[in-house]
């Protein structure tokens, strides 16, 4: 047998294990691991790049090999993560009959105590990303359940006012509390921008060469 022909065997099979429902569950799991793994480097390479080339210093080796290992990182807990929770979500189901929510629940908290427990800065940034969202899908649960009134104008603004004050306020203040990518944007932004020397380096560069 040609090896085209061994190709198109071992295709066919493949697909056909992929269509068998007994395995569905177990197949999910690993598209999720997949899924995970994929989308943790899409979303992470990018950032890793721009965050790295604009505020660390070190060689080009140096820099590269810190994108590559923030990328790897990302990628993988996102990867373990999804493999456990869904993981945990077919168990639960099989043996229960059924999902509830409650489920759901359980098998984020132990991906979540496993996956991104440790305190590091990857898991840190992952973390508060989604406190953000949970706050705003809480807020909006709460009013849509009735457990709050729904404001008779838009809070945007008050929630806008309150979160830079309290963010500048830290800064300024209480520097070391905020989380070290945040504290360099903003020293970026608020503290570089009171120093230069000439057109260079109040224009073209942040910078001049001899601070550097």
């Amino acid at each position: 047998m040609g090896a085209q022909a061994m190709l198109k065997t071992l295709l066919y099979t493949v697909n056909s294990l992929l269509q068998q429902r007994r395995y569905r569950a177990a197949l999910a799991v690993l598209k999720g691991f997949r899924n995970g793994a994929v989308y943790g480097a899409k979303i992470r390479a990018p950032h890793a790049l721009v965050m790295t080339f604009l505020f660390k210093s070190g060689s080009l080796r140096e820099k590269l090999k810190a994108i590559a290992q923030a990328t790897y990182t990302h990628s993988r807990n996102l990867a373990y993560f999804v493999f456990t929770y869904k993981g945990l979500m077919a168990l639960q189901s099989r043996l229960q009959g059924k999902n509830f929510q409650l489920h759901s629940f359980v098998a984020a908290c132990v991906g979540g105590w496993l996956v991104f427990g440790e305190n590091n800065h990857i898991n840190s940034q992952i973390n508060m990303y989604l406190l953000s969202r949970i706050l705003f899908g809480l807020s909006r649960l709460a009013v849509e359940k009735g457990y709050i009134p729904e404001p008779k104008q838009d809070p945007f603004p008050i929630f806008a006012a309150v979160t830079w004050g309290i963010v500048l306020w830290l800064f300024e203040y209480h520097r070391h509390t905020l989380q070290p990518s945040l504290q360099s944007s903003m020293t970026y932004l608020y503290d570089d921008s009171n120093v230069w020397h000439d057109i260079s380096d109040f224009l073209i560069y942040n910078k001049s060469n001899a601070q550097k």
